[in-house]
């Protein structure tokens, strides 16, 4: 099986990059609706109809296949002898961000459920400096892997 996955490698690898640019596009773009959604209000039924059926949509369509894409060719890439020495630090800061990553994924499912039950209690500002932290997680993790400063 292993031999295999060598064989695959750059298959996974270009299947990974491909599912982290479509997950990063919509943890992106979800905070912004967000921003928008908050700060819209007092709307009218039709508008937050829609920006709530958008926020649905790019929360089920691309960023949830694209996160379990992301981990499932991630957890294969890690498990190729030799890929990643886990002796040293950087897969460790780079998988730390990932699961980060991942949580402010999950909080972001959350904050959609309430704004599609029409209880959203944050600000378009709270939205709109939250929507730094992908970033600062993003930046993290392309350091980590590409320049392996620890």
């Amino acid at each position: 099986m292993i031999e295999f996955l060598t064989i695959l490698y750059p298959w996974i690898k270009a299947g990974h990059i491909i599912a982290v640019i479509s997950w990063m596009a919509g943890i992106f773009y979800l905070p912004r609706l967000f921003v928008y959604h908050a700060e819209s209000a007092p709307m009218s039924p039709k508008t937050d109809s829609l920006f709530s059926l958008m926020e649905y949509r790019l929360l089920w369509v691309i960023m949830n296949p694209a996160m379990v894409i992301t981990w499932f060719s991630g957890m294969l890439l890690a498990s190729i002898p030799g890929l990643i020495d886990w002796g040293m630090f950087w897969p460790w800061t780079k998988l730390f961000a990932v699961l980060a990553m991942t949580f402010f994924h999950f909080w972001l499912f959350a904050r959609q459920k309430e704004f599609q039950a029409g209880k959203n209690t944050l600000s378009g500002k709270t939205y709109r400096i939250l929507n730094e932290v992908p970033t600062i997680l993003l930046i993290c993790i392309v350091i980590s892997v590409v320049v392996r400063p620890f």
